[in-house]
């Protein structure tokens, strides 16, 4: 599956995905808006339909996930990792040392991948989600432990 840096054109593509992969998702202004902002970043993998995303800002040495989402039918073929691997290497080419995100507590494959990938807990944000879930926030040093990795999302 084909993974490109997204464009302008990819954003109600990513607005769709977003929005079958989350319950409170971004719409298309807010993606915009996003992929507008100074050190962000977005890669798709799909052909035509958007099967996964991964939206990072980077600042300075740091970088952070906003988002990544693969879509349900493309689950378990590696593209989570794809695409973790293709913004870490992007973020660490900017000049990131080290990259951090939020997860949810509950969501167990995605703490699994970001496990695998050298990703380790540094704080958490209770009643962080709009439904009172719990975030986890991780963190892992450029480059990652296992950038050609397997594992799926």
């Amino acid at each position: 599956m084909t993974i490109r840096e997204a464009t302008a054109q990819d954003i109600s593509g990513l607005a769709d995905l977003h929005a079958r992969a989350f319950a409170h998702a971004w719409d298309r202004a807010a993606m915009q808006s996003l992929l507008k902002g100074h050190g962000v970043f977005a890669f798709i993998a799909g052909e035509g339909e958007v099967d996964g995303f991964i939206m990072v800002r980077v600042a300075a040495d740091e970088t952070e996930i906003l988002s990544i989402a693969v879509s349900p039918d493309a689950r378990r073929r590696g593209l989570g990792s794809r695409l973790l691997t293709h913004a870490a290497q992007r973020a660490a080419g900017l000049g990131a040392v080290r990259m951090f995100l939020e997860v949810a507590a509950k969501n167990l494959p995605a703490r699994n991948l970001y496990e695998k990938h050298g990703f380790r807990q540094v704080g958490a944000r209770k009643a962080y989600y709009e439904d009172g879930g719990d975030a986890l926030v991780l963190a892992s040093a450029l480059p990652l432990a296992m950038g050609n990795s397997k594992e799926t999302l």
